[in-house]
């Protein structure tokens, strides 16, 4: 099963040409230092103070499933990627994997809290890894922290987002603190558990999904603006386009293709509107993301010159540097039009994977697979 889903991985994104900015970003992810020795990446590189920050298991999850991608979408004949792409793997299920408490932590170093979402990411991105690789213990490490996931993080509202460790008690929430509280966002975490479903035929994965997706649709629609200042709307665009991502399974029934009708445009006008305050580079890329993938699907027509300007506004936040630790990567943001100086391995996974799929779009090769969504 695993190595079919590898040929249908590897065959659903292959494009005549690789892009220069997929390229550039490519040999950033493998050249920068951003993964360390031992297969963990780091939160982001601090270009003004040269050095990166501690390693995340979420951003060692999003960054595997970059690898993977990038292994498919450039022919990485030589394996590169791939052998990256497991080098973060085996970190996430040697090193930070606690099999007793049966936990993820944040970071391991020290271990002090797990998040729901981090989790969710982690999952996804060790089943990228078991569907490119076919090694079921990348499988067995997912299976187990996406239940869990459903027994630890429980709450009655739905699911707390924070628990400390090693005791797993629930961390005080704050509600102007979009990462301290439950909501819709919650969904693209949960989209772990309708992958699990599909890897091992387990029908309670799947109703775990389909839970989280009824609050979320009950919820969404008072997420934005969401908090009285402006910059601070913008953080929570990309929570935001998270819940969007997070009804792609179900993209098609018509609660969840209402929801991408709305929530798309709803996205658009304030990303634009903040953008001379505050523009974050994901934001751009997922919005551009899910523009294409429910085009793709037939809920939402694409808007085409939108989708010309993210991805515009988006090629001009990828870094030009002699240092190879910058070179390539695409910085967070902007803050009043000036550059914030992180270079960031989950902006740069998004925005590698959205101008590809925005090239895909124009030579009509075929589309990427849902299983792909970094």
């Amino acid at each position: 099963m695993a190595s079919e889903l590898c040929d249908l991985t590897r065959q659903a994104c292959y494009t005549s040409e690789v892009l220069p900015e997929v390229t550039r970003a490519g040999g950033w992810f493998l050249r920068s230092g951003i993964q360390e020795p031992e297969g963990g990446v780091a939160r982001y590189y601090r270009a003004d103070l040269r050095r990166n920050l501690a390693v995340s298991t979420e951003i060692t999850g999003y960054t595997l499933s970059a690898l993977v991608y990038l292994h498919a979408v450039t022919k990485d004949d030589r394996g590169a990627y791939l052998e990256r792409a497991s080098s973060a793997a085996r970190f996430l299920t040697d090193a930070a994997w606690d099999q007793a408490g049966a936990t993820m932590p944040f970071e391991i170093d020290p271990v002090a809290r797990t998040y729901f979402f981090d989790c969710g990411i982690v999952v996804r991105g060790l089943l990228s890894a078991w569907r490119a690789t076919g090694s079921d213990e990348f499988l067995d490490v997912a299976a187990a922290l996406g239940r869990s996931m459903a027994t630890d993080f429980a709450a009655h509202d739905g699911y707390h987002p924070i628990l400390s460790l090693p005791d797993k008690r629930p961390v005080e929430r704050d509600p102007l603190s979009w990462s301290r509280s439950p909501g819709c966002y919650q969904l693209k975490a949960a989209m772990a558990w309708w992958d699990l479903w599909e890897a091992t035929g387990d029908a309670q994965f799947r109703e775990l999904y389909d839970r989280v997706l009824a609050d979320s649709l009950r919820s969404w629609s008072k997420f934005l603006p969401g908090h009285p200042e402006r910059v601070k709307v913008v953080d929570r665009l990309h929570p935001f386009l998270y819940f969007l991502e997070g009804l792609l399974p179900r993209s098609g029934e018509p609660r969840c293709a209402a929801a991408l009708r709305r929530g798309i445009p709803m996205a658009a006008t304030h990303l634009r509107s903040l953008a001379p305050e505050f523009e974050r580079s994901d934001a751009y890329a997922q919005l551009l993301r899910i523009r294409l993938y429910a085009a793709w699907a037939g809920v939402v027509p694409l808007d085409r010159d939108d989708a010309r300007f993210e991805a515009q506004r988006l090629a001009g936040f990828q870094s030009s540097d002699s240092d190879p630790r910058v070179d390539g990567g695409f910085s967070f943001g902007r803050l009043h039009g000036a550059c914030i100086p992180h270079v960031n391995p989950v902006s740069t996974a998004f925005a590698v994977q959205a101008l590809s799929m925005w090239d895909a779009y124009h030579t009509g090769a075929a589309q990427p697979h849902r299983h792909l969504l970094i």
